[in-house]
């Protein structure tokens, strides 16, 4: 391990140590992603008292249950599905994402560790101080808070790769490929997350069956809401999933809807992209 990779382990142990609280549990908040491994393995190495937990999204990729087992991890279970909430509010958007506050961003604990770089996006270097490694989260009111430590913070990909190799840890099967080369570029999340740079149209390319159910859920949301703004606005629920996952304005979509040759086929250009019936 490189001097400067032990100074920055010594730092995360050292910040895991002054939050953990002296008679309860810490969380480590863990996603099954190379980022929770290590704090997991911090954690380990801090002596701390603490409860790893995994909050299931019912989203994430396959082996992520696995992983978690496989590392004694608690499974926690939600109140409702990923595709259940679609029933009730529809499918995410980049403006909406419910989902990650009733799937994966609530409190537990009063003290938690997690996973957080600042180099993992432009939007975290600019959200977190590499100076405040120890924050005050709110989860809807005051009342209800957690002290979460971020002890990996200002660690890179080789930081992180480096910290693996050296401790023996053996991440999700997806970080790997065909020869077992570990790829810390590599990132997991929740399948079809409308933030990724494509809107999650690879995920559903991957994964044509959740897809499918995705789409299936979006009917029953469209059913039960026959007078609202968006079913009169885009005419059918493919029309909807077409310009969230392929357009970026509403009159982007709709010139396309309104074409030469009459409004478009929704559901036919959906099934064609993703190859499945609908």
């Amino acid at each position: 391990m490189t001097d400067e990779l032990q100074r920055k382990v010594n730092h995360a142990i050292r910040l895991i140590q002054i939050a953990a609280p002296k008679n309860k549990p810490i969380e480590v908040s863990y996603s099954g992603g190379k980022d929770s491994d290590v704090i997991l393995e911090l954690a380990k190495m801090a002596g701390v008292n603490f409860r790893a937990i995994y909050k299931n999204t019912t989203i994430d990729p396959p082996g992520t249950i696995k992983h978690c087992q496989d590392n004694g991890v608690e499974i926690l279970q939600p109140k409702k599905s990923f595709l259940k909430l679609i029933e009730q509010k529809g499918v995410p958007t980049r403006r909406a994402r419910f989902c990650c506050e009733k799937l994966k961003e609530y409190k537990v604990l009063d003290d938690s560790i997690q996973g957080i770089r600042r180099s993992e996006s432009v939007a975290r270097a600019e959200r977190y101080d590499e100076d405040d490694p120890i924050i005050c989260r709110i989860y809807g009111s005051k009342k209800n808070h957690c002290n979460v430590c971020l002890p990996i913070l200002s660690w890179t990909d080789e930081d992180v790769a480096e910290f693996i190799a050296e401790r023996g840890i053996k991440c999700h099967p997806l970080y790997y490929d065909e020869n077992g080369t570990f790829h810390p570029e590599r990132r997991l999340g929740c399948i079809g997350c409308p933030l990724k740079s494509d809107a999650g149209r690879a995920d559903f390319k991957a994964y044509p069956k959740l897809f499918r159910q995705v789409v299936k859920a979006e009917c029953v949301w469209w059913s039960n809401h026959p007078n609202s703004a968006t079913v009169k606005k885009f005419g059918s629920p493919y029309g909807l999933l077409a310009h969230d996952l392929f357009f970026k304005s509403y009159q982007d979509w709709q010139t396309v809807d309104n074409g030469l040759f009459g409004r478009m086929d929704w559901k036919s250009t959906l099934e064609k992209y993703f190859g499945i019936d609908l």
